[in-house]
């Protein structure tokens, strides 16, 4: 879920959870770049600062009196792990929270779900530019749209979640323990028409990555969550990530999310959920620890070949501040770029990033959603933990 957000400048402060975006949604978006390859234009090669753990605990407690429950940062850098964390992970029992959380970090499971179909086209199972519907005969009513549209929000495949959300309390409460199947999603979808033509701009939609998942489907013969496991949890040794879904619990260890009511303020304990409305777009369950591993992986070129890593880094714009590659984004800081995605579902606010050597990686998260304020709050943790 997201407020309505995910894709703009500046996150609006207003209630309605409009998708599983993570960076507020904008009016218009620029045409997108040429997909050059080439290198990022504020790209650093100079060493970072030591990251400001003073800002980023400042952060954490501003978060905490714009009404977040609890909030934390987990910094690894260079083999060494800072953990800071403040408030609480369940109102009820006034546990505190803590790093080692578990936590649904929404659309970060993008950034998995384009890794394994990156890893496909290394296999030669996939090709970027071919149509989807090469693959999945009939599902797309434009041809032209290809898997690289897909994966970097340029298919004009319209967000279903706008339709889910519009009212968003309500709308949770209706999907909240509901399981879709993905051809369901995409019917939600393709009720109405494409938002653009086929690789004209960044139009951010989680339809786009529920095509992702039915293309994993298709072309793995297993299910995403299989995908999942064998391909990057199992080798990175990631213990604590999980696709639960259709289950609507959290196993172990973890943080109650905690959903912002549009109107009154109140906040609704929206921990149990199906989080089935996104699936391979947001379902995924992680933690800090887990996160920072696997970006670091990513960047290092671990994950696929350093052909499919360019292509992933191939950015189309989204803002003054950021881009889109294929499943991931790039946030443009006073140092530098940083690397990761971001991610809210309904009680969860979350920020994976690294840089682009892989050896400094942030996650940080708020136990809440629908407030612009302690979304504006958190995103400033990256400057913080990257700049100094």
């Amino acid at each position: 879920m997201v407020s309505r957000t995910v894709g703009a400048g500046a996150v609006a402060l207003g209630a309605v959870v409009l998708s599983l975006l993570t960076v507020p949604a904008q009016a218009a978006t620029p045409p997108p770049a040429p997909d050059t390859g080439g290198p990022d234009p504020t790209v650093v090669t100079a060493p970072l600062a030591a990251p400001d753990t003073a800002e980023l605990r400042k952060a954490l407690r501003t978060a905490l009196s714009q009404g977040a429950p609890g909030a934390f940062a987990r910094v690894d850098d260079h083999g060494k792990t800072i953990h800071l964390a403040e408030g609480v992970a369940d109102r009820g029992t006034g546990r505190a929270i803590g790093t080692g959380d578990r936590i649904r970090v929404g659309s970060v499971t993008k950034t998995f779900t384009a890794v394994v179909l990156l890893q496909l086209v290394d296999e030669g199972k996939l090709k970027l530019d071919t149509s989807v519907n090469t693959y999945l005969p009939g599902l797309l009513p434009d041809r032209r749209i290809t898997v690289r549209h897909v994966l970097s929000h340029r298919s004009g495949l319209y967000d279903y979640a706008n339709t889910l959300f519009a009212q968003s309390v309500q709308g949770f409460e209706n999907v909240r323990n509901r399981v879709y199947t993905y051809r369901q999603l995409m019917d939600l979808s393709l009720a109405k028409p494409l938002t653009n033509k086929p690789g004209a701009v960044y139009s951010y939609s989680n339809a786009n990555f529920v095509v992702a998942g039915m293309l994993i489907e298709k072309l793995t013969e297993k299910s995403v969550a299989t995908a999942y496991q064998e391909r990057l949890i199992k080798p990175l040794k990631l213990t604590d990530t999980y696709y639960v879904h259709p289950k609507n619990t959290i196993p172990g260890r973890y943080a109650r999310g905690y959903m912002t009511a549009d109107s009154s303020g109140r906040k609704i304990d929206s921990t149990r959920q199906t989080v089935s409305w996104a699936q391979s777009a947001g379902a995924l369950v992680s933690s800090g620890k887990d996160l920072n591993t696997f970006l670091s992986a990513l960047m290092r070129g671990e994950l696929t070949s350093a052909a499919q890593l360019k292509q992933m880094l191939k950015w189309t714009p989204v803002n003054s501040t950021q881009a889109y590659g294929l499943g991931l984004r790039r946030r443009d800081l006073s140092c530098g770029s940083v690397y990761g995605h971001t991610g809210t579902v309904q009680g969860y606010y979350t920020w994976a990033f690294t840089s682009k050597d892989g050896k400094r990686g942030l996650t940080s998260f708020a136990n809440t959603s629908n407030n612009g304020t302690v979304y504006a709050t958190m995103n400033s943790t990256l400057e913080a933990a990257f700049c100094g």
